[in-house]
């Protein structure tokens, strides 16, 4: 009976670091199905609860067809608009930390659409070319320190973008973060009316 006893014991204390680690495999792969659903879920509620306060809060944006005329950036140069091509036209801010977060899309938006940016809010041109020098941005910006072109497109908050067709129609106007697909899909869009 010892022996049995003894036998048993050895098998166990063999078997036992197998079937725990199996236990302890097949309980982590539940709990990274469950963990992995519910980032999926808070993401799809975000995603909903962003797009609907984005079109709260676009629906006070100006909508009238563009009437800026040229304008100078902090480089110095002037800006002329094109008026046969869509345009984006995005408000900003060096403090604002949904702006951070967007900036690149717009980077790689502006190497292959005419994108116009404007610094809200910002300080001075230095500030904004410091600013732009030291996250690598290329893309044109207009300098708005005392708010007259925000307050000309009845911008409120930030970042906010003016989507317009080659003919300076608005197309589409967001409040908040859009992803590079998404503005890239609406300045096809824009292209193509």
């Amino acid at each position: 009976m010892i022996i049995l006893i003894m036998n048993n014991l050895t098998f166990f204390s063999e078997l036992n670091p197998l079937l725990l680690l199996k236990c302890y495999n097949k309980l982590m792969k539940q709990k990274i199905k469950h963990y992995i659903k519910e980032i999926i879920f808070f993401l799809l509620i975000m995603t909903i609860f962003s797009n609907i306060l984005s079109l709260y809060k676009s629906q006070s944006l100006n909508d009238a067809p563009l009437t800026l005329t040229d304008v100078q950036l902090i480089t110095g140069k002037p800006y002329i608009l094109s008026h046969n091509k869509p345009l984006l036209i995005h408000f900003w801010a060096t403090w604002c930390p949904t702006c951070k977060l967007e900036a690149s899309n717009i980077e790689f938006l502006s190497h292959y659409f005419e994108v116009l940016t404007i610094a809200v809010d910002s300080k001075d041109d230095a500030t904004v070319q410091k600013y732009l020098a030291t996250k690598g941005y290329t893309f044109a910006v207009v300098n708005d320190p005392h708010n007259q072109l925000s307050s000309h497109f009845h911008v409120q908050a930030f970042p906010s973008t003016f989507i317009y067709d080659k003919h300076h129609n608005l197309v589409f106007s967001e409040v908040g973060y859009t992803s590079t697909l998404g503005l890239w899909m609406r300045m096809l869009w824009a292209g193509m009316k």
